[in-house]
C-alpha cells in the first residue's frame, strides 16, 4: 500500500486498521477468502459463498443523510426514509471502531463505461469475497490510474458490525446509509453483497440527472446494424436472461445511463438470478457458473463431487451469479454504445396471468407504463417474500431512486419522443390463469416474440387494441402460436379473466393517483378502463 492510499484511508477516518489488502487480484482474493473460511470452491471453479439470513436487499433498512445540500431533492418516503447527519456520524464511529485491528480488503474502480459520466469509487470490505464481487461487478481502471487514485464515492461494508437502534436511530441491526456530503455509503449487519451495488446505484440515479443523464434499472444489448435495446424491469423479470442473447451484443445486464452520446454501462459485471438455471435454458449464464472468477451466492452444493444444485431453492429462490461481463461471449468490450435505443422494452412479471405476452405502446402509454412500473416482487428477491406478489415500482426500479420518479419519467419521455424509440410491455410471468393456477411463459416463446420486436418484423404487423389496457397486441407473430398472443384466449373462463383484469386494472388507476397532479391529459388518457 503506499503512502498516499494509507493517507486516504486515515482522512476517511478509518485510521487502526489491520493489514490493508490493496486491490488484490481474483486469485489472491480467493486465497484469502477460503483462508478465512468465507467461501468454498465448487466443482468448476466458480466460489461458493452463504449470505444467511440476508438471501436478499434489506429496503426497509436504507436510510438518506438529510442533508442541506441534498434534501431538497430526494424523493422522501419508504425508499429513501431519512436520517440525521448525527445517527450517521454515530454509526461511521461505531462501524469503524469494528473494523480497527481487522484485515480489511480495498478496491479501487469506476462507476460508468463513458468517461465523461463515471463515478470513482473505493470499495472497503471485512470480506474477502465481497472485494471480489466488487472487482466483478465494477469497472477496473488500468493499473497505471490506481497509485494516485481519489475516490468520488466510498462504500465501507462490514457484515460484521451490528446498529443499535435505540442509540443510531436505525430500524433493525442492519444498515445501509447513503450520505451525499460525505460522499460515502456505510453497509452494516449484512452478508448479501448485492446491496454494494445498488448502493452506488443509487448514488448514480441522484447524480446524473442533474448532468443531464438518464439513469435507468434495465439491461441493454445491440444488434449487428447498431440498433440497441434496453430492458426495464425488476429482479426476476428476465433483465439478465433475454439480454444474454447469442444473436445480439451484450452492453449489460442491469445499470445504464442514456446520454447525448448513446447508452453506457454502469459496471464491469453481471449479478444475475441461477434458480432453475440450465444450459438449455440459459446457456451463457450457465457456462460462467463453470469458471473461475465466478461467484455463486446461496447455491446448494453436494459436498462430495462440489457439483452445484441450481433447482435446490432450499436457502432461497433468489440464488445468485456474479462475473465480469467479459465472460459472456460477443460483449460490448467498451460498454457502451454511441446509438440512442432503437427499442425500449418493459419486462413485467405479471402474477395475474391478465397481460398479453407482447404489446405496443404509444409514447404516452409508455410514460404510464414507466410510472406504474407493474410486476411482481418473486420470492426471496427480499427478505419476507416469500410467494409472488404483485407491485407497483416507479420506472421499475422505485427502491433505487432518489429523485421523484417524474423527474426519470420526463426525461425518458423526451428522449423517446427525440429519438422515435419503439416501445413495447413484454409479460414474462403468467399466463392461462394467474400464480398457482395458470403457468409461466414459455422461455422460448418469449424470445421468439422479442427477436421479431427487435428486428422490426412487428412493426409492420396489425395490431388490436386490449379491450382494458388499450396496449396494442399483435394479431400474429413468427414463431409463436397465435392463441396466447390475447391472454383472454388463454384462460377457460373468459368472464373471470374479464374480472380479474378489471382487477388489475382499478390497482393500476389508484397506484397512479400519486402522479396524476404532475401528468399530462395524453399520459393519463393511456390508463386502464377499470
Amino acid at each position: 500500500m503506499s503512502e498516499h492510499s494509507k493517507h486516504g484511508l486515515e482522512k476517511q477516518g478509518l485510521e487502526g486498521l489491520g493489514k490493508i489488502h490493496w486491490n488484490l487480484s481474483a486469485a489472491a482474493l480467493y486465497e484469502h477468502a477460503l483462508r478465512r473460511g468465507e467461501a468454498e470452491i465448487s466443482e468448476h471453479g466458480a466460489l461458493l459463498a452463504h449470505t444467511t439470513p440476508h438471501t436478499g436487499r434489506s429496503p426497509k433498512d436504507k436510510f438518506v443523510i438529510e442533508e442541506a445540500s441534498s434534501k431538497d431533492d430526494i424523493w422522501w418516503g419508504s425508499v429513501n426514509a431519512p436520517l440525521p447527519p448525527e445517527s450517521f456520524e454515530s454509526v461511521r464511529t461505531d462501524l469503524f471502531a469494528s473494523l480497527k485491528g481487522k484485515e480489511v480488503f480495498v478496491q479501487d474502480c469506476y462507476c460508468g463505461a463513458d468517461p465523461e459520466h463515471r463515478l470513482r469509487v473505493r470499495i472497503i470490505t471485512e470480506f474477502a469475497w465481497h472485494n471480489l464481487f466488487g472487482q466483478n461487478m465494477f469497472i477496473q481502471p488500468p493499473r497505471e490510474d490506481l497509485a494516485g487514485f481519489v475516490p468520488d464515492f466510498t462504500v465501507v461494508d462490514a457484515p460484521g458490525f451490528t446498529a443499535d437502534p435505540a442509540k443510531h436511530g436505525t430500524r433493525s441491526e442492519t444498515c445501509i446509509l447513503l450520505s451525499f456530503d460525505q460522499k460515502m455509503v456505510l453497509i452494516g449487519g449484512t452478508r448479501y453483497a448485492g446491496e454494494i451495488k445498488k448502493g452506488i446505484f443509487s448514488v448514480m440515479n441522484h447524480l446524473l440527472p442533474a448532468r443531464g443523464v438518464l439513469p435507468m434499472h434495465c439491461s441493454a444489448n445491440v444488434g449487428d446494424g447498431g440498433d440497441v435495446a434496453v430492458f426495464f424491469g425488476l429482479s426476476g423479470t428476465g433483465k439478465t436472461t433475454l439480454s444474454a442473447d447469442p444473436q445480439r451484443a451484450l452492453i449489460g445486464d442491469d445499470e445504464h445511463g442514456w446520454s447525448d452520446s448513446g447508452v453506457f454501462n454502469f459496471e464491469g459485471g453481471c449479478y444475475a438470478k441461477v434458480i432453475n438455471l440450465s444450459p438449455e435454458g440459459e446457456p451463457q449464464i450457465f457456462a460462467t457458473t463453470r469458471r473461475f472468477g465466478t461467484i455463486v451466492e446461496n447455491v446448494v452444493m453436494d459436498k462430495a463431487t462440489r457439483s452445484l444444485d441450481f433447482d435446490d431453492s432450499s436457502i432461497t429462490e433468489n440464488t445468485r451469479c456474479s462475473y465480469p461481463t467479459d465472460f459472456i461471449p460477443g460483449i460490448v468490450e467498451a460498454g457502451r454504445v454511441d446509438k440512442a435505443p432503437r427499442n425500449v422494452v418493459f419486462l413485467t412479471c405479471d402474477a395475474f396471468g391478465v397481460l398479453p405476452p407482447i404489446s405496443r405502446l404509444t409514447p404516452e402509454q409508455a410514460m404510464y407504463h414507466f410510472l406504474s412500473g407493474y410486476t411482481a416482487k418473486v420470492a426471496g428477491t427480499e427478505r419476507g417474500v416469500t410467494e409472488p406478489q404483485a407491485t407497483f415500482s416507479a420506472c421499475f426500479g422505485s427502491p433505487f431512486l432518489t429523485r421523484p420518479p417524474t423527474v426519470y419519467a420526463e426525461m425518458l419521455g423526451e428522449r423517446i419522443k427525440k429519438e422515435g424509440s419503439k416501445c413495447w410491455l413484454v409479460n414474462t410471468g403468467w399466463t392461462g390463469g394467474g400464480h398457482g393456477v395458470g403457468s409461466r411463459m414459455k422461455l422460448s416463446q418469449t424470445r421468439a416474440m422479442l427477436n421479431a420486436a427487435l428486428s422490426g418484423e412487428l412493426n409492420d404487423i396489425a395490431v388490436e387494441a386490449h379491450p382494458i389496457f388499450g396496449v396494442g397486441v399483435p394479431v400474429e407473430c413468427p414463431n409463436v402460436p397465435t392463441d396466447i398472443l390475447q391472454p383472454s384466449r388463454t384462460w377457460t373462463d373468459p368472464e373471470a379473466y374479464e374480472a380479474q383484469a378489471k382487477k388489475l386494472a382499478a390497482m393500476f388507476q389508484k397506484n397512479f393517483e400519486q402522479f396524476a397532479d404532475a401528468a399530462t391529459p395524453e399520459i393519463l388518457a393511456a390508463a386502464p378502463n377499470a
